[in-house]
């Protein structure tokens, strides 16, 4: 418990604040983790509908006869 009363006054009022990526950035470490985590995401949904997109006008388009059309 001794150590925890000495970091508690070492620190001030920071004490139990999350600690920042930098001190000029006032993001913390849980919410760059978060943005990693829904750009990944953003990512895949983004590749999924590049597939998706390309599987349309590569297979079904040609069958409905679309590339007649130019």
């Amino acid at each position: 418990m001794g150590e925890a009363k000495r970091r508690k006054a070492a620190l001030g009022e920071n004490y139990g604040r999350e600690e920042t990526i930098l001190p000029w950035l006032p993001i913390t470490k849980t919410q760059a983790q978060q943005f990693v985590t829904w750009t990944t995401r953003g990512a895949w949904v983004g590749i999924g509908l590049m597939i998706a997109l390309w599987f349309t006008v590569r297979f079904i388009g040609p069958a409905f006869g679309w590339w007649e059309v130019y």
